[in-house]
């Protein structure tokens, strides 16, 4: 098979099916050639790209992480309110209606974390950069007197964190809540924590 002049395309492409096949057959036991498999390449060729798993496994975490750090991010950078900034972080941190191939991915990786050292440095520092999300927005809301803070900054982010991460692992395991039920959730435990009413945004 030619390899395409566009290397960063087929790396993009191995990385989508190495997620797909994480997603479908689980992180435990993954091989080289169940991402060829469903990226319709042979083995070789993936190996070529990706010479070690790992290495493509921390690949998949890195795009992951695009949407649970640096896209949450510009959302809530978007707007000037820090209400909005907030109910827009909340948003974003539960799974989304389509399957949401990235959430599954990082579920994946969380339950490979309690056995693996690897796994469970990349889901550590996921979670402090989630938790670096909320620091600001509750800092800026409460310096302009938006929020009246029951917590410290941290232990509030680092609680909507858990609760928008426990909530979206039982979304995804069929928990009988639905993902508008779950966020009104995340929105009743946000606004008695800072002490104000947020508008909830729909879709």
């Amino acid at each position: 098979m030619a390899r395409p002049r566009n290397q960063t395309a087929r790396r993009s492409q191995i990385v989508h099916a190495a997620m797909t096949a994480i997603a479908t057959r689980g992180l435990a036991g993954l091989r080289i050639k169940d991402v060829a498999q469903s990226a319709g390449l042979s083995a070789g060729s993936v190996s070529y790209y990706f010479s070690e798993l790992d290495d493509l496994v921390r690949e998949v975490h890195r795009h992951a992480v695009d949407r649970f750090y640096w896209e949450r991010l510009r959302e809530a950078e978007a707007c000037a309110d820090p209400r909005q900034k907030l109910v827009r972080a909340l948003r974003s941190g539960l799974p989304r209606a389509d399957g949401d191939l990235e959430y599954r991915v990082l579920c994946e990786m969380h339950a490979q974390a309690c056995r693996d050292q690897f796994h469970a440095q990349l889901m550590s520092n996921l979670f402090n950069r989630e938790v670096s999300l909320y620091l600001p927005i509750l800092t800026m809301g409460a310096q302009h007197g938006v929020f009246e803070l029951a917590a410290p900054e941290l232990t509030i982010s680092r609680n909507l964190v858990a609760l928008e991460d426990s909530y979206g692992l039982h979304l995804l395991g069929g928990l009988s809540l639905s993902l508008e039920e779950a966020y009104g959730l995340l929105i009743s435990y946000a606004e008695a924590a800072t002490g104000t009413r947020l508008e909830v945004e729909v879709g």
